[in-house]
């Protein structure tokens, strides 16, 4: 039987130099922006029947539990610096540790970003990362800096994920490819690290949001927090592959509020345009323009002829959902 420390020490504590001044070992890691750079802090909690299905493929439920993370730094503009974890386990069982970690980092180590603490107990399955980014004073993409004017952006392609869940649902009929396809997206999802950095850097980008909970709940966000509205066409937003082969009416209630889509949604100025889709192609994240931010508040969803829609959409709330 493993105890708390053996685990932590065969399966989450690594000897590779990294960022802290002390890692894994001590009652506290000791972390240090670099110099003029401040620290851009998020966590993220995952819970067993709530967020992933029991008994998930352990090494992509590793994959995404970072993977959200990373995605709220993103959003920011931030790069990934260290992270801590905690983790109930309703059994220390060697075969899942080891799947788990293989996944969890594989994708820190693509994004150099270090395990520095945590804490481990016995409980039901649940898991939450204390990410740690860092970026330059001012560069921050924040929720409330949105402008009337300024164009809305979407990164990758959205729904996939919802579509994975309402095939496992049986909520809607997809055949085995179509499944698989879909599942991906929602099993690991990836991260716009790369494309973050280039929108907070070059200051291309002025708000910017992860879109975890449904594009229409998190886009609400900003244009709370910005004061102002939006016009959204919803004939625009890009479905994923599999989603793409569905009728439109579940294309569009899948882009615009499905959720676990860890994409990007920002706006820009029209003037940035051009450079948004060359900081797209070198990000390797496909970039497109969805909409406009308005003064007037308010969202509004409309086709692709600019056509009002009267879509019944929410995004995702962890309480109010069953």
């Amino acid at each position: 039987m493993l105890s708390e420390f053996d685990l932590i020490k065969q399966y989450f504590k690594r000897s590779r130099p990294g960022r802290a001044a002390l890692g894994i070992g001590d009652d506290c890691a000791l972390l240090a922006p670099a110099p003029g750079m401040q620290m851009a802090i998020s966590s993220d909690m995952l819970v067993e029947g709530r967020h992933f299905f029991a008994g998930a493929d352990a090494r992509m439920l590793g994959h995404k539990c970072l993977a959200v993370n990373l995605s709220d730094l993103a959003a920011m503009g931030a790069r990934p610096v260290a992270f801590t974890l905690a983790l109930a386990l309703p059994a220390a069982d060697p075969a899942w540790l080891g799947e788990f970690a293989a996944g969890l980092f594989a994708l820190a180590d693509l994004h150099d970003c270090e395990l520095i603490g945590g804490d481990t107990t016995k409980g039901p399955l649940t898991i939450c990362i204390t990410i740690f980014g860092e970026l330059a004073p001012g560069h921050a993409l924040r929720r409330a800096a949105a402008v009337a004017g300024d164009d809305l952006w979407i990164s990758g392609t959205l729904g996939d994920a919802r579509l994975a869940l309402a095939g496992y649902r049986k909520e809607v009929a997809l055949d085995d490819a179509a499944q698989l396809l879909a599942g991906a997206r929602m099993h690991a999802p990836a991260p716009r690290v790369a494309l973050g950095l280039a929108l907070a850097g070059a200051r291309l980008a002025h708000a910017a949001i992860d879109i975890s909970d449904g594009l229409v709940g998190d886009l609400g966000h900003i244009l709370a927090a910005s004061k102002v509205g939006a016009t959204l066409d919803v004939d625009a937003l890009p479905a994923g592959p599999a989603l793409a082969a569905q009728a439109q009416a579940l294309r569009r209630q899948f882009c615009a509020a499905g959720g676990d889509d860890y994409e990007l949604c920002f706006s820009a100025a029209p003037a940035q345009r051009e450079a948004i889709l060359a900081a797209g192609l070198a990000s390797g994240a496909a970039v497109t323009r969805v909409g406009t931010i308005d003064a007037a508040p308010g969202l509004r969803l409309v086709d692709a002829r600019g056509q009002a829609l009267d879509l019944q959409l929410a995004g995702f709330d962890h309480f109010a959902s069953a």
